[in-house]
């Protein structure tokens, strides 16, 4: 007998929000074990369950890809922490990405995008799914009205909206947003990895969907690969749990346990990111060798009014534009000591890229092309004293 998950186990639906932020990402989904009274419930890593019988499903487990009491913890506090009925963890974030497409597209669908998103979903859609019969149109989400005509009622199927965005940090009103995709008959769609749910709770402000790169600040120590859906729909969350159980890129139990362990200290973590980042954007904002700081914390942000309402913190992530063209701009992502040269974000570690050729390399020579004097850094939580020290040398060396 086969498994036919058409909406996901109970031990996937959230808690009753009875504790604080903080509480809920320690101990939601998270009980001792019952046999040995251990503190950090065991891994389950098995691919198979034993059956009381055929079709006689210990607590509903039968074959690790339906269901896995390791990755249904993670989804449980997933779904806890973004305020949803229900969470679904995946492989990697553009896998959660593809099933949440999957449920909701069909040749002839209409996806309408921000002009500033992560590469790899523009590339979905635009090289993946647009084969198939998709439209893609791309917005720029912090223009109202802009969205407003684009989101045509009857045609658009996903409103997919990034905020901040990647890499420009670039905020979106959600809620409005949310009041557009709604009028549009459309399913508004937040990508919140940059913010985390610790932040900003798009679900709250109006959005149909949360997507994350769990590799990213819910992880937390870039050990680890994964994404996540949380929805709020019951009727959803039907499709989606059928995809993760049909399609099967579903995360290993490594991998859950690993995010797992990263969320306990979201908070702690993310306060310390948003600290050294803001002290970072006002120690460089001034600098001969920069153009522009694109960073949310700091007033002159053309998003900072709206960011101060809509998030918690202003976050880890800063853009820079630098003066001196795409050779200058190499050069600082090459010459820092502390931020090291590598793709992705999020984690303990400070890391600096060069967006136009390494995580939107694919977006070359569209209207999402990322300008070659903008280089990315995520920052860390070393001492803040060195990570300052660290970007101002490699900007000195610029003049």
């Amino acid at each position: 007998m086969t498994r036919g998950p058409a909406a996901p186990s109970s031990t996937t639906q959230r808690n009753p929000v009875t504790h604080s932020f903080e509480t809920r990402a320690i101990h939601d989904g998270q009980a001792f074990d019952p046999t040995t009274g251990a503190v950090v419930p065991p891994i389950y890593q098995t691919s198979t369950f034993v059956q009381d019988g055929i079709g006689g499903f210990r607590g509903g487990y039968e074959y690790g890809r339906s269901a896995n009491p390791t990755r249904d913890s993670l989804q449980t506090v997933l779904a806890s922490l973004e305020g949803g009925s229900a969470a679904f963890s995946f492989a990697s974030g553009l896998a959660a990405e593809d099933a949440l497409l999957r449920a909701v597209l069909s040749s002839g669908s209409r996806v309408v995008m921000g002009n500033d998103v992560y590469g790899g979903t523009h590339r979905l859609v635009s090289r993946v799914w647009a084969p198939w019969g998709v439209t893609l149109e791309t917005v720029d989400m912090s223009d109202l009205d802009a969205v407003r005509a684009a989101a045509r009622p009857g045609e658009t199927t996903v409103l997919w909206v990034e905020t901040p965005s990647n890499p420009l940090m670039k905020i979106t009103d959600i809620e409005g947003l949310a009041e557009i995709g709604h009028a549009a008959g459309a399913l508004v769609v937040v990508d919140n990895t940059f913010a985390s749910p610790y932040i900003q709770q798009p679900l709250a402000l109006g959005a149909d969907v949360v997507v994350h790169s769990t590799t990213k600040y819910l992880g937390g120590h870039s050990d680890t690969l994964g994404g996540a859906l949380v929805v709020r729909d019951d009727e959803l969350a039907s499709k989606i749990g059928f995809i993760q159980f049909g399609v099967g890129a579903i995360s290993a139990p490594m991998e859950a346990w690993l995010t797992i362990r990263g969320i306990k200290t979201l908070g702690v973590r993310v306060d310390r990111h948003s600290e050294n980042a803001q002290a970072i954007a006002e120690a460089i904002v001034s600098h001969r060798a920069v153009e522009r700081v694109y960073y949310p914390g700091l007033p002159s942000h053309p998003g900072h009014e709206l960011a101060s309402r809509q998030m918690k913190r202003f976050g880890g992530m800063l853009s820079v534009g630098v003066r001196g063209g795409a050779p200058a701009a190499r050069r600082f992502a090459e010459s820092t000591e502390v931020f090291q040269l590598a793709e992705s974000l999020g984690g303990v570690e400070s890391l600096i890229g060069y967006p136009s050729e390494m995580t939107h390399a694919s977006v070359r020579g569209t209207e999402l092309e990322v300008p070659d004097t903008v280089v990315r850094l995520s920052v860390g939580i070393e001492s803040v004293d060195d990570l300052v020290v660290d970007v101002l040398q490699a900007l000195d060396r610029l003049e």
